[in-house]
């Protein structure tokens, strides 16, 4: 008698959509393969690339714009494509946090150490190296 390991299913767009929503997110699809999805002030744009969905841009609500979280060296920031600058409060930030680890669990994507262990952003505007970090995208979401 042999044993037959069944094939793992890979779960699709819209399956991870669904996965998102049972999470008590809520989700609204966009067309041409993207999807946004909102929970307590934060947000999140997805799009689909090859089946999968991955994080276009996420960050915390500020006015109908998704403001990303930046490092301004004394103090934490969520800025948005438009220019827009508001200050990271704590609980924002917990929020943010939360949000993102179980983006990251919804879409099936790997939760690292670093990043379970607080907030981490992609963008850092305090030191004096010109040009590393790129302009904020100025598409509206």
């Amino acid at each position: 008698m042999f044993f037959r390991r069944e094939k793992p299913r890979e779960l699709g767009f819209d399956d991870r959509l669904a996965a998102l929503k049972a999470q008590g997110m809520a989700v609204s699809k966009k067309g041409n393969g993207k999807a946004a999805v909102m929970r307590k002030g934060c947000a999140a744009v997805l799009r689909e690339d090859s089946g999968k969905a991955v994080v276009e841009r996420a960050g915390v609500v500020v006015g109908r714009e998704i403001g990303e979280l930046t490092h301004g060296g004394y103090q934490m920031f969520f800025t948005t494509p438009s220019g827009g600058k508001e200050p990271a409060l704590a609980e924002q930030l917990r929020e943010l946090h939360e949000f993102l680890e179980d983006l990251r669990e919804g879409l099936g994507h790997d939760s690292f150490y670093n990043t379970s262990l607080g907030t981490t952003n992609q963008r850092h505007l305090y030191d004096r190296v010109r040009g590393r970090d790129p302009k904020p995208r100025h598409d509206h979401h």
